[in-house]
């Protein structure tokens, strides 16, 4: 007996050290993948339009052609292309991402601070999708060819099928025009809020139309993707021994078929990331939300390409480390994956 309890003692360091290699494999695969978005930002900063001494030059109404050459020598913009991008990179990993001459400020300031709603209505988006999703995918797979089912395959494809600003509109025409239930859009109340809880209380009513706006759509994708591998996991022998003994329904769907459907949905969820930092660009833009994707379209009019820059750095870095941590909690939950 002491021997057996040695042994499972001894099993989850000996699992950690295995999945050592793996975790160390999976961040330095990162790194090219970091190199190649930082390039993607040097490149369209040196495709856009005039640099940034015309553009200072501009702001101060003009200067000599010695001025001008002064300050390119300053910004090293007289230096080979190479050069340009070593001191980019070393600028960027100093936390310098430029500077905004349209809204007078930093790039790294004005990120930083549309950062956050971003990653809350993400975050809540994503709670939405995975929680909506995979209940409706795993009711369909438990009644499959029975209506529920059908008719959650008719939903799925009809929310698949709405255009994002479509179905923001919709739900904003319902629940905060003709049902006056919630904002129409912002992110806080302009007055009236008091105290923290206050604060978040309005922060999470004004939450609701964006989160359910951008994980409906992913929402339906989930749902289907659920349903087909329950489906599949259902055939298994294991599945067929469990029923076998006598177990009932609502376990065997909850501890031996749902729990083995969800790895694949781990990956899929990582791999939908970008799709889901893109869709908030549109919803953003809909509910008047300051996050990124606001931010990003606001640059885009006003053609502010160091902005513009920034926030491609800064949204593949979120996509890139979304994925690792996806790819870790994947090893975490199915011990079998090794890095091949």
């Amino acid at each position: 007996m002491a021997r057996a309890l040695s042994t499972d003692a001894d099993a989850a360091p000996a699992a950690r050290t295995r999945r050592r290699p793996y975790v160390l494999t999976r961040v330095l695969q990162m790194v090219p993948t970091l190199l190649l978005i930082l390039l993607t930002a040097f490149v369209l900063l040196q495709l856009a339009p005039g640099d940034m001494v015309q553009v200072l030059a501009g702001e101060a109404g003009g200067g000599s052609p010695e001025y001008l050459a002064r300050l390119r020598q300053s910004f090293g913009l007289d230096q080979p292309l190479h050069v340009q991008f070593l001191l980019y990179m070393r600028n960027v990993l100093g936390g310098n991402l430029g500077f905004s001459f349209r809204n007078n400020a930093s790039v790294t300031a004005l990120i930083g601070a549309r950062l956050g709603p971003t990653l809350l209505l993400a975050a809540a988006g994503l709670a939405v999708a995975v929680g909506i999703g995979v209940s409706a995918g795993a009711l369909a797979a438990a009644r499959r060819g029975r209506p529920v089912d059908r008719l959650i395959g008719i939903a799925a494809l009809l929310v698949y099928a709405t255009p994002g600003f479509l179905l923001g509109i919709g739900l904003m025409l319902v629940f905060a025009v003709a049902l006056p239930w919630l904002p129409v859009g912002g992110f806080v109340d302009a007055y009236g809020v008091e105290g923290p809880w206050a604060h978040a209380l309005s922060v999470a009513r004004h939450l609701v139309l964006p989160a359910v706006t951008l994980g409906a759509l992913h929402a339906a994708i989930y749902a289907r993707f659920t349903r087909g591998a329950m489906l599949e996991v259902y055939g298994q022998d294991h599945v067929r021994t469990a029923r076998s003994k006598g177990l009932s329904a609502g376990r065997i769907t909850l501890r031996h078929v749902l729990r083995n459907a969800l790895l694949p949905l781990v990956t899929v969820i990582g791999m939908q990331t970008g799709a889901l930092l893109s869709g908030a660009i549109l919803v953003e833009t809909v509910f008047a939300w300051p996050g990124l994707g606001r931010l990003a379209f606001e640059a885009m009019q006003q053609r502010d390409y160091n902005l513009l820059a920034g926030l491609i750095l800064c949204s593949g870095t979120l996509v890139v480390l979304v994925n690792l941590a996806v790819d870790l909690l994947y090893a975490v939950l199915d011990p079998r994956v090794r890095l091949k």
